[in-house]
């Protein structure tokens, strides 16, 4: 018996076979080779972003839009890199399962990336543009902004999704009709469970409380959150440590204290003066800084304080300014510490323009109170 003439025999292909292989491997190492060049292109994505809108639009908008893609490059690298191995992969379009496959996730993961980004972007916008355009037209910043970012992130997912779709080649209006002829049958049937999906999509959009957080019900059901479910949520009682178990649809119709987030954080300032200050130009320092912070939406009122003490070799006065900030949610937090961020600006224009000039320590500090339970 030649077994290796036999083991030769196995291997041994038509000039189809050999040629079906050979082009297969050519391919395989163009793609590798251009899955390469995607990685290596895709980490300037940020720098040649900047470069076209530079070229395009005037200075100061390249100025606006350095500042909302230097805090996002690692996003833009992602979504640059995923969309040209995306075309990357097109070189494998003749093997059709493989590259269906390998197509469906990649598209999958662009089209997510790009959500994200787009959701980032315009939270970063808000934040640097957003406040101070709401403010030039004399309206006060509120929790408001929040709830439409809240928005602008659900059509983001939305077009996202819609996207996505497209690029499968779903019918996506097609689909929603078919559910939406059937959905008036199953509505009936399943109302309760519904109205309880209802209540759970509530409960996520606007978020009075998170697992982890004590809150009060007007029951007097005081405990902590352990969970919220697809149907209830799960609290354990504080005092005898059981769980209740409450739908999702009648928490969302009730008066909830939350315990936890009635915190305050003590904002600690020190501005440091290039002079000793007179007593009337003290009056002016505490009059300005306290209207400054006093007016600002989120701060505790009057709680601003203010100790001016000497300071350094010469002498100079050091302003120590504390005040308390209402949180809620971290991102009601962010807010307000970039509205404090405007409100040390419009602090420091005020007094330069009565001449007086100051340092501002960095960083501020922020210290959390901690809540009584």
């Amino acid at each position: 018996m030649n077994i290796p003439g036999e083991i030769i025999q196995i291997f041994q292909f038509d000039e189809e076979t050999r040629l079906f292989w050979f082009r297969l491997g050519i391919k395989l190492a163009v793609f590798i080779i251009f899955l390469f060049l995607s990685w290596l292109v895709g980490r300037w994505t940020p720098s040649l972003v900047t470069f076209i809108l530079r070229r395009v639009f005037t200075h100061k908008v390249a100025l606006i839009s350095e500042n909302l893609i230097e805090p996002l490059e690692p996003l833009f690298r992602l979504a640059g890199t995923l969309i040209l191995v995306s075309l990357s992969v097109n070189f494998l379009q003749e093997y059709g399962g493989f590259y269906d496959i390998l197509k469906f996730f990649i598209n999958l993961a662009v089209v997510i990336s790009l959500a994200w980004l787009f959701s980032r972007l315009f939270r970063q916008f808000i934040r640097f543009y957003g406040i101070n355009l709401i403010r030039k037209t004399g309206r006060e910043v509120d929790e408001l902004l929040l709830v439409f970012e809240t928005i602008a992130n659900i059509l983001i997912g939305f077009i996202a999704v819609v996207a996505f779709a497209q690029s499968q080649q779903i019918n996506l209006v097609g689909l929603l009709a078919s559910l939406g002829i059937g959905g008036i049958a199953i509505a009936f049937a399943a109302q309760k469970t519904l109205e309880q999906l209802l209540g759970t999509f509530v409960l996520y959009l606007d978020r009075p409380f998170i697992p982890g957080e004590y809150i009060r019900l007007p029951s007097g059901l005081f405990g902590r959150v352990e969970s919220i479910g697809l149907r209830s949520t799960k609290i354990r009682t504080a005092a005898k440590s059981t769980l209740m178990i409450v739908p999702n649809s009648t928490m969302a119709n009730l008066e909830i204290e939350n315990v936890t987030r009635g915190k305050k954080i003590m904002v600690l300032l020190y501005l440091d003066f290039y002079k000793q200050l007179e007593e009337t130009e003290k009056a002016l320092v505490e009059q300005i800084i306290k209207g400054s912070t006093d007016a600002l939406f989120g701060i505790d009122p009057g709680s601003t304080q203010m100790a001016l003490f000497p300071h350094g070799e010469n002498a100079e006065t050091r302003a120590r300014v504390t005040f308390f900030i209402l949180g809620s949610s971290e991102n009601s937090l962010e807010l307000r510490k970039r509205l404090l961020e405007l409100a040390n600006e419009t602090i420091s224009k005020k007094l330069t323009g009565y001449g007086i000039e100051f340092t501002m320590q960095e960083p501020t500090i922020y210290v959390e109170s901690p809540v009584t339970i």
